[in-house]
């Protein structure tokens, strides 16, 4: 048979994953593949329809197929990729956050209060501060700002007087004079000192401050350089080396100077930064203790502070229980608050001093689970396992094609990995004999063939032996990941998911719709770019690593839609302009069970046009028109073009500076 010019051999098709072998299928099943109830924090669920749906207001709460929104936006005219936003979810997790501590401090008989800030470097998106200042005012929950424009945007919301506007970061002149004159109007603007040369702009600012009011002291904090650090991707923001920060012999320093210049500052607020997404509450509790410890003995010292900021780090399960991933932690909302409540006054009570305000910056909290991005698959790329194999019509197989040929009949007998190997040597050999010129071109393609049929066999032995990829040595794990189908998606990793190429931040993944139905491929997410790094080949798991995502077989004429959640926080505003895609389109959805669907699509605020992503880096349309339009004359002039031609492509291009950057159904 190895000699015979036209044999055939029907290539296998790609094996299910061991979790998803069985025909039968439901919601719950799927639920346990996706992890859902890991991440989905009671929010998520995959409903009988075979939908992802989320309860904005939580369990008990109505539901909204996720599906049926993005279909609603479809017969508006709005394609994905999309960003859905459940504004009630930000009100939610408001509500959680400041209910947490009031019984956390009610449970522990704390002797004073919470009064939070968000802070709004991210998402400084209008909607969402505005949803988040709105259910916190019963709370008089306040802002976080680090910037000149930040400042700019939150000053004019403190619309109540006890409303608190911590202002972090570095500070010119400007910045500082705005701050004062924000204390002056009678807010509660805290200027936090980073620096010592800050404390120096301070007091020169002080004597020359716009709205003076010799009555009242001007108050100001300090940033602690605690020794306590965090753990995981952000741990480098707390700790003694830190970024910014005082150390404590830079704040005794500091307080000698305030007691000396008697210039009417009034240090109020102590703060720390652990660093985002504090994976554990053991450092939580450590970094609370070390600053409870120093406002305790500042207190000692007739230093009357007012308040401690406890920073941001209230982690997110992005995860699905695996205790060594990024974005894993080990701990709930209300385990949070009742260690930093529980924690303050046992140092307070063994220091004999009252307790402080409790201040936290809970930002990614509060808005990762708002917003989820959805994206459509455009196409699939598989390896060639569905097609016949053709031997060429060439005469004798040479020796290394017959023993590739030979290692496919021995499978499943041969043991996986020395299978994986033998084929992986066979392959080098053959890809330098090509080199060489000693093999056709139709011999090379065959070897392809054979190669990944032999690939797809032993992917088979290792599903019937219900293994998973992290329970395989190295090389079988490159194996799963060579055999992934690729599919094309609609989307840019730098815009939409900067976080995942950036720092390795894994998010949870999946169809929005199909449920019902086991996944039967194993797949990679390749966006638009260029780029190679414009994919996504990491996933949630419990255990390990998992580089592949279980998928469906896309069906013609068909959309197909993953995906992407728990993006509110800094994925939409940090993203990168690669290839120059823009902002996508969002839509802002609110829950009511008295509507169609229990929701109403309350605001659509419309994608980057092309037009508006050239002109983020100095295109302008009537520059560009005008010079190709000064291209297609020419080209019109010397005959090779026809004008009614060349006014027809200058249209066309016209017309696509008011598209949208990514491709269009």
């Amino acid at each position: 048979m190895l000699n015979a010019l036209t044999t055939t051999l029907p290539l296998d098709e790609a094996p299910a994953h061991p979790a998803v072998a069985s025909a039968a299928w439901t919601a719950e099943q799927a639920e346990a593949l996706y992890h859902v109830p890991a991440w989905g924090a009671g929010y998520f669920h995959v409903n009988e329809a075979g939908h992802v749906a989320v309860r904005p207001q939580g369990l008990g709460g109505p539901s909204i197929d996720l599906f049926e929104v993005v279909s609603r936006l479809r017969r508006q005219g709005i394609h994905p990729p999309l960003l859905v936003r459940f504004q009630d979810l930000l009100r939610t997790r408001v509500v959680q956050l400041n209910r947490a501590f009031r019984r956390a401090i009610a449970e522990v008989g704390y002797a004073n209060v919470y009064q939070g800030v968000y802070p709004i470097k991210v998402n400084q998106l209008r909607e969402v501060v505005e949803e988040i200042l709105e259910a916190g005012q019963p709370f008089s929950f306040g802002l976080e700002c680090g910037s000149k424009p930040e400042l700019l945007a939150a000053l004019p919301y403190l619309e109540r007087d006890d409303m608190l506007l911590i202002c972090n970061g570095c500070k010119d002149r400007a910045m500082m004079q705005l701050i004062l004159a924000g204390q002056g109007l009678g807010k509660r603007v805290i200027p936090v000192l980073e620096r010592m040369e800050e404390f120096a702009l301070l007091l020169e600012v002080l004597h020359d401050r716009l709205l003076p009011r010799a009555s009242t002291p001007v108050i100001f904090g300090v940033r602690l350089r605690l020794s306590t650090t965090g753990a995981g991707l952000w741990a480098e923001s707390g700790g003694e080396t830190s970024k910014f920060g005082l150390s404590l012999s830079e704040l005794l320093g500091l307080l000698d100077r305030v007691a000396d210049t008697r210039s009417g500052l009034s240090l109020q607020l102590l703060h720390f930064h652990l660093g985002s997404q504090i994976a554990s509450l053991t450092h939580i509790r450590e970094a609370v203790t070390e600053a409870a410890r120093i406002y305790a003995r500042l207190r000692q010292r007739g230093f009357s502070i007012t308040y401690l900021d406890i920073g941001g780090g209230l982690g997110v399960t992005y995860e699905a229980g695996n205790p060594h991933a990024p974005g894993s932690i080990d701990y709930t909302l209300e385990e949070y608050a009742r260690a930093v409540v529980s924690t303050l006054r046992r140092v307070c009570d063994e220091e004999g001093v009252p307790p402080p305000v409790i201040i936290s910056e809970s930002g990614r909290a509060l808005t990762a689970y708002h917003s989820v991005f959805v994206t459509e698959v455009l196409g699939m790329r598989s390896k060639p396992r569905a097609a016949l194999l053709k031997i060429p019509r060439n005469g004798t197989l040479p020796a290394e094609l017959k023993a590739l040929w030979q290692l496919v009949e021995t499978l499943p007998s041969t043991a996986p990995l020395e299978a994986y190997r033998h084929a992986q040597a066979l392959r080098e050999t053959i890809n330098q004999h090509f080199r060489e010129g000693r093999l056709s071109l139709e011999q090379k393609a065959f070897a392809e063939q054979l190669y990944w049929m032999a690939s797809s066999r032993i992917q088979t032995c290792l599903a019937e032996q219900g293994t998973f990829s992290f329970e395989l040595p190295e090389p079988l794990q490159q194996l799963t990941l060579e055999l992934a189908d690729h599919y094309l998606c609609n989307f840019s990793v730098f815009r939409s998911l900067i976080d995942h190429w950036a720092i390795g931040q894994h998010f949870p993944i999946m169809p929005i719709h199909r449920l019902n139905e086991p996944p039967t491929r194993q797949g990679i997410l390749v966006d638009l770019t260029c780029d190679s790094d414009g994919q996504v080949s990491n996933f949630v798991t419990p255990f390990g690593q998992k580089h592949t995502l279980e998928l469906h077989p896309l069906r013609p004429n068909e959309p197909y839609y993953l995906g992407f959640f728990l993006m509110g926080a800094y994925q939409d505003i940090m993203g990168d302009q690669h290839n120059l895609f823009g902002r996508v389109t969002e839509a802002h959805v609110y829950a009511d069970e008295d509507e169609p669907g229990n929701f109403y699509l309350e605001l659509v605020l419309p994608g980057a046009t092309v037009q508006e992503q050239l002109a983020q880096v100095q295109y302008y349309p009537n520059d560009l028109e005008r010079r190709m339009n000064r291209l297609i004359q020419e080209k019109v002039r010397t005959g090779a073009v026809r004008p009614r031609e060349g006014v027809e492509v200058l249209e066309l291009y016209r017309q696509i500076f008011r598209g949208s950057t990514y491709l269009e159904a």
